[in-house]
């Protein structure tokens, strides 16, 4: 599959349900509330407004779903929609109605408990989800300087039709990066999967490169983020080498486990090369002359022959060294994956699933002891950014998406 985009020409601004008959009927009020939006959040409109003006362009038809109409307006020859921010895309319905079902879409509520519960259907609710997956992630969750310079990225497996596919994740300060469902592990599979996220990075930053990438030790996943970024700095995670050692210490090796896990956060904590490069040296040796023959010695011993990767940190001091950051996001997947049953569509379609996922992840509320020391601040969009386009997280995210192409998939020819 090839990843193709189109230019989304629908600009959603915050405009109360009140004040839009107004905004409709009164082409002054349109242009005052259109220029306080541009000069306030320039990101939800195309560049060349800034330079070339716009003006007013007629309505839309009167919708039969809804009854309402919306202004458009042209720039550079081209027309766009203005869609009030409390209205879904495509005119399905209102904010009021779909912004709590959603938010419970995250937690692994099936679409017919709420199709039971909020009233539509279940088609209904399910449509509108996936509709979401068809942005441009980075695009509507990242405005421009916040660019992540340290990520983090892991495959979460998955199965598609009983068959076994890969979520090839990217997350970049406490929020979800990247999302391309991948039928192989290997390293070409992989380089177009993470090719997802690369190529909506440069539609926001055309000269965005990340300084480092904490992965696991899969070398497949490695080679294909340097690859995709030859600059890019691998570190490997410190966690999953530990963790290596520490599910194959059996009962008649706890007491060594015990020793050796302190003796391998130490190397965690040096403080500089040369102390590193002590502490795996003590490590090996009292692994060496200690420890009994067993799968644990043996991880041990691997772990002390990364030295040079525990290392490459010291060059990159804001790296991630382990993947806790990845490993608290991906729980919320494994929930996901769990109360899916397995995905019964398409890889497309999965994908699309996924990054719906990771959207409402990024723009609704985190739990409310995240939240204590900044309220207004409470969802990890907000926080990345510093700001929200409007109160309502539903709101939040489709205003979000005034920026961000729309999402295709297409067969290579």
């Amino acid at each position: 599959m090839a990843l193709q985009y189109s230019e989304n020409r629908t600009i959603v601004l915050s405009i109360a349900a009140t004040d839009y008959t107004r905004f409709m009927e009164d082409s002054h009020y349109a242009h005052k509330l259109i220029k306080a939006h541009q000069q306030q959040y320039p990101e939800l409109f195309p560049s060349e407004m800034s330079t070339d003006g716009y003006c007013l362009n007629g309505k839309t038809r009167l919708s039969k779903k809804m009854g309402i109409q919306m202004r458009k307006i042209r720039i550079s020859g081209v027309s766009y929609r203005i869609r009030p921010s409390y209205i879904l895309p495509y005119l399905r319905g209102t904010v009021q109605e779909a912004y709590h079902g959603l938010f419970l879409l995250r937690f692994g509520v099936p679409f017919w408990a709420l199709a039971l519960v909020f009233g539509r259907n279940t088609m209904w609710w399910y449509r509108l989800y996936v509709s979401l997956g068809s942005y441009n992630l980075v695009q509507t969750s990242v405005v421009k300087p916040h660019l992540p310079d340290d990520i983090l990225a892991d495959e979460h497996h998955i199965r598609v039709k009983g068959s076994k596919a890969y979520v090839a994740t990217t997350v970049g300060k406490g929020c979800f990066m990247g999302m391309e469902v991948s039928t192989g592990a290997d390293e070409q599979s992989l380089k177009d999967a993470y090719g997802v996220f690369k190529q909506e990075s440069l539609e926001l930053c055309a000269d965005y490169s990340p300084k480092s990438v904490n992965t696991d030790g899969w070398k497949a996943t490695q080679n294909a983020w340097q690859v995709l970024f030859p600059s890019i700095a691998v570190i490997e995670c410190f966690l999953h080498a530990f963790l290596k050692v520490r599910d194959r210490a059996t009962k008649k090796l706890q007491s060594y486990f015990e020793t050796a896990a302190d003796k391998i956060w130490d190397c965690y904590r040096a403080e500089s090369i040369q102390s590193l490069a002590q502490q795996i040296r003590r490590l090996k040796e009292w692994t060496i002359k200690k420890v009994p023959d067993s799968a644990m010695k043996t991880n041990i011993i691997k772990l002390c022959q990364k030295k040079s990767k525990w290392a490459a940190h010291f060059a990159n001091p804001e790296a991630f060294r382990t993947s806790n950051m990845l490993d608290r996001l991906m729980r919320a997947m494994d929930r996901h994956a769990y109360n899916s049953q397995m995905f019964h569509s398409t890889i497309k379609a999965t994908s699309l699933n996924f990054r719906a996922f990771a959207l409402i992840y990024n723009f609704s509320p985190s739990a409310p002891k995240v939240c204590n020391e900044q309220k207004e601040l409470n969802s990890p969009m907000a926080r990345l950014n510093g700001f929200v386009y409007h109160n309502n997280w539903l709101e939040n995210l489709l205003i979000a998406t005034s920026g961000s192409n729309i999402y295709h998939h297409r067969k290579a020819v």
